[in-house]
């Protein structure tokens, strides 16, 4: 198959706008859906390390797209400026992770994997992170390590489907549910309207799981919310990205600072809460002491689409022929966006697969009760 026909992707977060560049390239007509504004949810609201951020504590399957990912970013952010003169500003800073408890692992992961990660004195590293604070016994590099400026990456990827002719964008445009015929599933039900299709993917985030609900299928994709805060410093104030005691600092070109983040269950609740402020606050000041005197910019929060090991589905959904799945992707939707989206087209296009497909696949995972 040289495209899909006719697609309808719901969800317009990196993970949708990947999906509908990379259908829409193989000659496909693409139609692109979203509840709100494409880009404004987790993917704007995200950190944007082309990492994970523990990558030694995760299953092969994901860190199987994330070198993948890895490999793939610099060049895309490249094509993007290129086409449509927004820079998603690719920052390689590498990545110091102080104190680990588990040192030990991600060194032995880092060796079966044949990836940069090294032991480096502390010392060093105050040296080469001034604004750090003391008190840190160990440390681990990794050099390569970049982050994205996640939301400079949506607006690129938008602009570029703007630019396409069998590409249509709908904005505001909340999906309730599928369109079944002949036990296949033909379009979506909107509040624009029915819109039909040869193949639907579904790339709503952590709103996946609702939407599955109404196919009587319990897909295991749940909103998880995330707080961060932003700081204006100067541009050479924190020349790597740095993470402690499970909180984290990245720099972006201009002086901007993020720090994050928070790990809560609070259903579809979006509030940012004095808590997490003040908890946040308390961990850049610990994290790099001059933070103190600086003021807050920015503070939000996001829902991350939550998954079992974090590991996305990714792939056809069993007894629901023209249904797709690319959605679970948890707390790294934007360093496995390219791989994950890749590897779908390849499945619905019937390519040879950039990855084994198997430990994505929706048919063994899936609670299906119709």
């Amino acid at each position: 198959m040289s495209s899909c026909g006719r697609g309808i992707v719901v969800g317009g977060g990196a993970i949708g706008l990947f999906t509908a560049l990379s259908l829409a390239r193989s000659g496909g007509r693409v139609e692109l859906l979203d509840l709100g504004m494409l880009g404004q949810e987790s993917s704007w609201a995200g950190g944007g390390i082309v990492s994970p951020l523990y990558p030694w504590r995760y299953s092969p399957a994901v860190t199987a797209l994330a070198h993948w990912s890895q490999g793939f970013y610099p060049g895309l952010a490249a094509q993007l400026f290129a086409q449509t003169e927004i820079d998603p500003e690719v920052h390689v800073t590498g990545l110091y992770w102080l104190d680990l408890d588990d040192e030990d692992e991600a060194l032995a992961w880092a060796v079966r994997e044949h990836r940069s990660l090294q032991r480096v004195d502390v010392a060093d590293v105050q040296r080469a992170v001034p604004a750090l604070t003391d008190g840190f016994g160990r440390a681990v590099h990794m050099a390569d390590v970049a982050n994205v400026r996640n939301p400079r990456l949506v607006k690129a990827l938008r602009a570029a489907l703007q630019q396409m002719p069998n590409v249509t964008l709908h904005e505001q445009c909340a999906v309730s549910g599928f369109i079944r015929e002949s036990g296949r599933i033909t379009g979506v039900r909107t509040v624009q309207g029915d819109m039909h299709a040869d193949q639907v993917v579904l790339a709503a985030g952590a709103w996946s799981g609702d939407l599955m609900k109404t196919l009587g299928v319990e897909l295991p994709v749940v909103p998880v919310k995330g707080q961060m805060i932003l700081y204006k410093c100067a541009e050479d104030f924190l020349p790597a990205i740095v993470l402690a005691k499970g909180r984290y600092a990245i720099p972006r070109r201009d002086g901007h600072v993020l720090i994050g983040s928070t790990l809560e269950h609070a259903g579809f609740d979006k509030t940012p809460t004095d808590e997490a402020l003040a908890s946040l606050k308390a961990s850049a000041i610990e994290l790099l002491p001059a933070l103190a005197d600086a003021e807050v910019v920015g503070h939000w929060a996001g829902l991350r689409p939550g998954s079992p090991e974090g590991i996305p589905f990714i792939g056809p959904v069993p007894g629901h022929e023209g249904l797709w799945l690319n959605c679970g992707h948890y707390r790294n939707g934007l360093v496995l966006a390219p791989a994950s989206c890749q590897l779908l087209a390849d499945l619905m296009l019937g390519r040879e697969p950039i990855v084994d497909p198997s430990p994505y696949a929706p048919a063994g995972r899936l609670d299906l009760t119709v």
